[in-house]
C-alpha cells in the first residue's frame, strides 16, 4: 500500500491498518464490481504520489457514497483516501474502530494539516450531514458549502481534485428525519425507504485537478474573501461534473 506510514505496531497513528484494508477491499469487491455496478470514469485526475484534496457531493443514508469512493481510489492507485467523518462517527461503538482502520479520520485542521504534509490524500464532502438530509426534491443539488477545504489548499499548496458521485440518492433515500432521536451525538436518526441500498448503479466521476493555490500566497489563506471565492470554484466545478455525469446517464 503506497504512502502507509506505520507508527512502530502495523498501525499509522490515526490508526490505519493495511490487513484490515485488505480485507475491506475483499468484502466490498461484490458491491462494487456486482451490486452497484460502479462506472468510474476520470480517474487519470487522481494523484499518484503527493498530497490532494478530493472533494465530493454527498447523500445517502449511510455513507456507502463515501465506501464507493474510498474502494474506487485504492482500485486505481494503490492509495486510501483519508476521508474525514462527521463529528458523532468517533462515538459509534465498534463502527469507530472499523472505520479508523480503513482510514477515515476527524475534521480537525490539525490532523489534515499532517496528512497533507506527508504527502496524503484527503477526502472531504463539504455539504456534510446537510447533503444526505435533502429532502427529495432537492436531489443532486448541493447543499452547504464550508469554505474549510479551501482554505486547506491555499494554505499548504496542495490540489483540490473534484469529485462528482451519482447513484447514492436513489440507492437509498431518506424516508423520515427522527430529530428527537439524536443517537451518539448524531443530529437525527435517519429512517430509509428501504430496509437495504437499492441496486442502483453508481458513477463516479473526476474532474481535473483545481490548483488554487497557484493564484495566491500561503497568507492569503486568512483571507475571507479569497478562500469564498476559491470554495465558488470547488463547488462549481462539482456542480459541472455532477450535471454531466446526470446527462450521460440519462440519455
Amino acid at each position: 500500500m503506497l504512502g502507509f506510514h506505520d507508527a512502530g505496531h502495523g498501525y499509522d497513528e490515526l490508526g490505519l491498518h493495511p490487513p484490515t484494508v485488505r480485507r475491506l477491499l475483499a468484502l466490498t469487491r461484490p458491491l462494487y464490481d456486482h451490486y452497484f455496478r460502479v462506472d468510474s470514469r476520470g480517474s487519470e485526475h487522481l494523484p499518484r504520489t503527493g498530497p490532494a484534496i478530493l472533494i465530493a457531493n454527498h447523500s445517502g443514508v449511510l455513507p456507502v457514497d463515501g465506501a464507493m469512493l474510498w474502494v474506487d481510489v485504492v482500485r486505481h492507485t494503490d492509495r486510501v483516501v483519508r476521508l474525514v467523518g462527521d463529528h458523532f462517527i468517533a462515538m459509534l461503538p465498534f463502527a469507530s474502530a472499523l472505520f479508523a482502520r480503513a482510514g477515515v479520520v476527524g475534521g480537525s485542521h490539525a490532523t489534515i494539516r499532517r496528512l497533507l504534509a506527508r504527502g496524503e490524500l484527503v477526502g472531504i464532502f463539504p455539504e456534510g450531514v446537510s447533503g444526505v438530509a435533502k429532502p427529495a426534491g432537492a436531489r443532486y443539488q448541493l447543499q452547504r458549502w464550508p469554505v474549510g477545504h479551501a482554505e486547506l489548499a491555499i494554505r499548504h499548496r496542495v490540489p483540490i481534485v473534484p469529485v462528482a458521485i451519482v447513484g447514492a440518492e436513489e440507492s437509498w433515500p431518506v424516508a423520515l428525519r427522527l430529530r428527537w432521536l439524536r443517537p451518539f451525538g448524531a443530529p437525527y436518526l435517519p429512517v430509509p425507504w428501504t430496509p437495504l441500498p437499492m441496486p442502483v448503479r453508481y458513477h463516479l466521476r473526476y474532474g481535473a485537478p483545481l490548483e488554487l493555490y497557484q493564484d495566491h500566497r500561503p497568507a492569503d489563506a486568512d483571507d475571507p474573501a479569497v478562500v469564498a471565492d476559491a470554495a465558488a470554484r470547488t463547488r462549481e466545478a462539482v456542480r459541472a461534473l455532477l450535471a454531466a455525469a446526470l446527462a450521460e446517464r440519462d440519455r
